[in-house]
């Protein structure tokens, strides 16, 4: 079975705590312990987020820019590169090590999008670390960032155009055909666009991980799509005393309770697997990392499928 997984940045950080390196190498750690026990005979592909860690370089360097004016701040596009690179040597070698006999490689793909998307004018998505909320709304008076809530947390949000098509998708299947496992789509991909010239050049933003996910998962074909996230289901009523978690519910059912699930978190990863199984026809899953197993045989996490026409709880 082809499987594609979409690792939440809580994978990658848990929420409030440091960023430093070696945090996350301890995260990353638990986490491929987790997606190696997937492996045996499934084709797997891997994707992470990289909210705060992008939003920590964009910190870094306009800290530099003010100490050294004469050196811009690296624009958003190459940052996320950067996190590309850092995150998927961390979970490469993970999953090196857990697994000596099966060769972990890591893609950068570059992911199309429409430079006139009204989300540039929109900035949604929350990168970097959290703050209260007093000081988000200093830091958005003094830096001029749009800053949105998150949780309990207050964080940067930047624009997040919808990815159209993923670069180097023939080099993964290749890959995977080599019975390599593949991380790709890295914090959402590279985003980028076509210019008049028909060159490809990058655009200051980041795509959600989730919908760019998706896209892979529709051009490999896959069988089955899997969100690992930090809690177990997708919730109706979520944090409230009827809350509900979803056991199953098909596509279309499920976006009829669109407001249910939060714009900058339980939002996009619900309409990304929507629009999975919408195109395929195949399964596509919410859960949380450590029922991994469990989702892969069915026992877990939120499934949507074409397989039922309504929603059940559990």
């Amino acid at each position: 079975m082809k499987i594609v997984v979409a690792l939440g940045g809580n994978a990658l950080l848990k929420r409030g705590e440091p960023m430093t390196a070696q945090n996350q190498s301890a995260n990353i750690r638990i986490a491929a312990e987790q997606l190696a026990k997937i492996k045996q005979e499934n084709e797997l592909v891997i994707s992470h987020g990289n909210g705060p860690q992008v939003g920590l370089l964009a910190l870094q360097h306009a800290a530099y820019h003010a100490q050294d004016s004469k050196i811009e701040p690296y624009p958003l596009d190459v940052l996320v590169s950067q996190t590309v690179g850092m995150i998927g040597y961390m979970l490469q070698q993970e999953l090196t090590n857990l697994l000596p006999q099966t060769p972990t490689i890591t893609v950068l793909n570059q992911v199309i999008v429409d430079p006139k998307d009204p989300a540039f004018e929109k900035p949604s998505k929350p990168i970097g670390q959290v703050y209260s909320k007093e000081e988000a709304e200093k830091l958005a008076a003094e830096k001029g960032w749009a800053v949105m809530a998150d949780g309990q947390y207050y964080r940067r949000a930047v624009p997040s155009p919808l990815p159209k098509s993923v670069t180097g998708i023939d080099s993964v299947k290749a890959l995977l055909a080599n019975h390599n496992i593949v991380i790709c789509g890295g914090g959402g991909g590279i985003p980028s666009y076509y210019n008049e010239k028909g060159e490809l050049q990058g655009v200051e933003a980041v795509v959600d991980k989730d919908l760019c996910t998706a896209v892979i998962s529709q051009e490999l074909e896959a069988d089955l799509f899997i969100i690992a996230t930090d809690v177990p289901a997708a919730c109706v009523s979520f944090n409230q005393p009827d809350q509900k978690q979803i056991a199953k519910a098909n596509p279309q059912a499920l976006e009829t309770l669109a407001s249910e699930f939060a714009p900058g978190s339980m939002g996009p990863k619900v309409k990304a697997v929507s629009n999975f199984v919408k195109t395929t026809g195949k399964e596509a899953v919410i859960g949380s990392l450590n029922d991994i197993e469990r989702i892969v045989k069915g026992e877990a996490g939120t499934r949507v499928t074409n397989s039922i026409d309504g929603i059940e709880f559990y």
